[in-house]
């Protein structure tokens, strides 16, 4: 799938979508039709006349077979292996900012990433995380997001994803490879 595209797409059910940056949920109708403006981690962006909606992974067969089909490649299978922080880091890097084309890692979002591990051998992952804006709705689908990916490596028995507001995100929190992507260097 593409980062950008602005494919045209004509809904072939009703999807109910996260309106952007609200975080609404909205219905969207069969027949209508968007512009796709990203498609990443398993999600896909579209938008037409009234604004930006996220259409979920598990809807993107409403979008067409060919939407579906790419979303299930779309999330990179993690490694089997032992546990280890850069395997969550990993799945961090598969949750992107459904406005913006790069991953909440890359885009200095993750403030903070704990593991903790219980005696039965599995951990705990705790993250701390912002949002490129205060007012952004956003935050709990992309915390959920965050916390399904981490939930879903072998070893994690389970995974809290905090959103905080202290330090407040600013562009410069970008990383290098993040800069690049978006054109900024």
């Amino acid at each position: 799938m593409h980062a950008a595209g602005m494919d045209e797409v004509k809904l072939l059910r009703d999807v109910i979508a996260t309106r952007i940056p609200s975080g609404e949920e909205t219905s969207l109708h069969a027949g209508d039709v968007f512009a796709v403006t990203q498609a990443l981690g398993g999600t896909v962006t579209v938008r037409d006349a009234g604004g930006l909606y996220r259409v979920a992974t598990t809807d993107l067969d409403a979008l067409g077979p060919e939407w579906a089909k790419a979303a299930a490649g779309a999330v990179e299978p993690l490694e089997a292996g032992p546990f280890s922080e850069e395997t969550v880091w990993e799945a961090l890097r598969q949750c992107f900012d459904p406005e913006i084309p790069l991953n909440i890692v890359d885009l200095g979002l993750v403030y903070d990433l704990a593991c903790e591990e219980r005696p039965d051998g599995r951990f705990d992952v705790s993250v701390k995380m912002t949002l490129t804006a205060t007012g952004c709705g956003m935050g709990p689908t992309i915390a959920a997001d965050a916390r399904s990916r981490i939930e879903a490596i072998p070893a994690v028995a389970e995974a809290a994803v905090d959103i905080v507001w202290d330090p407040q995100w600013t562009p410069h929190m970008i990383s290098p490879e993040g800069r690049k992507v978006l054109g900024l260097d």
